[in-house]
C-alpha cells in the first residue's frame, strides 16, 4: 500500500525554488552518480523544506513525512511526477510536483531521495481509537469477501516496507494516506495498477480505519 502520493512530496502553496539547487543532468551514456549527501541536503533545504521541512519530517499532514522513506521509492515518485518521452501525462499527477520534479536532474533526485532515506522519521499518531480493530484487521488480514489482501503482505506487520518495491507505511500522517487511497480509488494516482484494485474495493470508514492504524504502527 502507498503512502503513502507518501512520497514523495505534494500539495504546499509556496515553494521555496533557487536555481543553484538544480543540477544539470550527467552526459549520456555517463555511469549513474552516486547520492551525494550533501548536495540531497542542498536540495532538500532549498526546494522541499517549505512542505516537508528540511529533514523529511513534514509539520503538516496535507504533506507527506519523507524522512526514513525508501530511496528507490522517492525517487520512482519524483521520476513518476516527469512527464516521459511520447507519454500525454505523467504517471503521477500533481500540478505542483510536476515543475519541480522537471527541474531536477538524474543525480539530484537520486541524492535527495538517498537524503531523506537517511534521516530520522517522527512518527505521526493514530487519533481515532474507534477505528484500532477495523483498521488492524485491514492492515494485517485484509477482507477476503471483497478480495483486499493483508497491508502486511507487502508492507509488513510495522509498516517497514520492503525497499525498491514497496514503501514504508509506519508512522505516516492517517490524512495522507487517507487521501492517496482515494486518489487511487477515484483514478486520479494511476502509478500503481496493484493500489488501483486495492483501493477500488475500500469504503470510505476502511480507508480511514486503515489509514489511522498505520499512522500508530512502529
Amino acid at each position: 500500500m502507498h503512502r503513502a502520493r507518501p512520497f514523495v512530496a505534494v500539495f504546499a502553496t509556496t515553494f521555496v525554488l533557487a536555481g543553484s539547487a538544480l543540477a544539470q543532468a550527467p552526459a549520456a551514456g555517463s555511469e549513474p552518480a552516486r547520492p551525494d549527501l550533501e548536495r540531497g541536503a542542498q536540495v532538500a533545504q532549498e526546494v522541499c523544506a517549505a512542505c516537508h521541512a528540511a529533514d523529511g519530517n513534514s509539520p503538516t499532514p496535507a504533506n507527506p513525512k519523507l524522512a526514513a522513506q525508501h530511496a528507490d521509492y522517492l525517487a520512482k515518485q519524483l521520476h513518476n511526477f516527469k512527464v516521459k518521452p511520447g507519454a500525454e501525462k505523467a504517471e503521477r499527477a500533481s500540478a505542483i510536483m510536476a515543475g519541480f520534479a522537471a527541474m531536477l536532474s538524474d543525480a539530484d533526485i537520486r541524492s535527495v531521495s538517498a537524503y531523506f532515506a537517511s534521516q530520522t522519521l517522527k512518527p505521526a499518531v493514530a487519533k481515532n481509537k474507534n477505528f484500532v480493530e477495523l483498521g488492524q484487521k485491514i492492515y494485517r488480514g485484509g477482507i477476503a469477501a471483497k478480495g483486499v489482501p493483508a497491508c502486511a503482505g507487502c508492507h509488513g506487520p510495522a509498516g517497514a516496507g520492503i525497499p525498491v518495491q514497496y514503501p514504508r507505511l509506519q508512522g505516516q500522517y492517517a490524512e495522507y494516506t487517507e487521501s492517496q487511497l482515494v486518489a487511487f480509488r477515484q483514478g486520479e494516482r494511476g502509478n500503481s495498477a496493484m493500489m488501483s484494485t486495492i483501493a477500488e474495493r475500500l469504503s470510505d470508514r476502511e480507508i480511514k480505519a486503515v489509514s489511522d492504524y498505520i499512522a500508530g504502527l512502529r
